[in-house]
């Protein structure tokens, strides 16, 4: 009886050392999963920059071309209004002298 009670303990222990070695592995595992993890979204944050790179190059590209174009619009329209203006003026001039030199009032 001694003698199995002996060997029950001795495999009760051997069974608490695999459940030891068992749970000491899983923490291992875990730790390495967690560290892989870590090292992954470093990875990602670092590389963050250059993935977004050519998307904010077109952006800048379009920018500037919008940019382009609106400076063309406007100097257009400033040109059009001096054009505008210069004619208006010429027109009004022309009417203050015909109004002046008109002999009939």
């Amino acid at each position: 009886m001694e003698d199995h009670l002996k060997r029950l303990l001795e495999a009760e222990a051997r069974a608490q050392s695999l459940i030891d070695a068992a749970s000491a592995e899983r923490e291992r595992m875990l730790d390495e999963a967690w560290a892989s993890a870590r090292e992954s979204e470093a990875r990602f944050m670092a590389g963050r920059s250059d993935l977004r790179a050519p998307y904010l190059k077109e952006a800048h590209g379009r920018a500037e071309l919008a940019v382009a174009e609106l400076t063309r619009k406007y100097e257009e329209r400033q040109r059009n209004l001096r054009e505008m203006a210069l004619r208006h003026e010429q027109e009004a001039v022309d009417a203050v002298l015909t109004l002046l030199l008109d002999t009939k009032h």
